[in-house]
């Protein structure tokens, strides 16, 4: 289960970041879990409720925001979320897309004190 190793670096990045602005805990975390990421939320949030005790973010409060897949059409130039994992533009039908959004897991916002 990676999510274990993931938590682990986020913990990590936490801490930093506390250490870089004197803040001796964090209460909220905040991430952003793409649908594309291979990160299952349920799994993260349990790892992150297991380990968060023996760091900075003993008690901190975990904000996940799901992101859906977001795709660029290189023939009509549609861009937005794809409602079923069919990479295909919604609008004309190309299967010309990119994907632009949904395949990453990002620390967007901490709070600290």
């Amino acid at each position: 289960m990676h999510e274990f190793s993931i938590v682990n670096a986020l913990l990590e990045m936490c801490e930093k970041n506390a250490q870089a602005n004197q803040a001796s805990r964090v209460t909220k975390v905040e991430i952003k879990i793409g649908k594309l990421s291979g990160v299952e939320p349920h799994l993260l949030e349990t790892a992150f409720h297991t380990f968060k005790e023996e760091s900075v973010c003993d008690g901190a409060e975990l904000v996940m925001h799901l992101q859906d897949v977001v795709v660029r059409c290189h023939a009509c130039n549609y861009e937005g979320a794809l409602s079923q994992n069919e990479f295909v533009c919604p609008t004309c039908k190309s299967a010309d897309v990119t994907v632009i959004d949904g395949e990453e897991m990002y620390l967007m916002h901490l709070e600290m004190e």
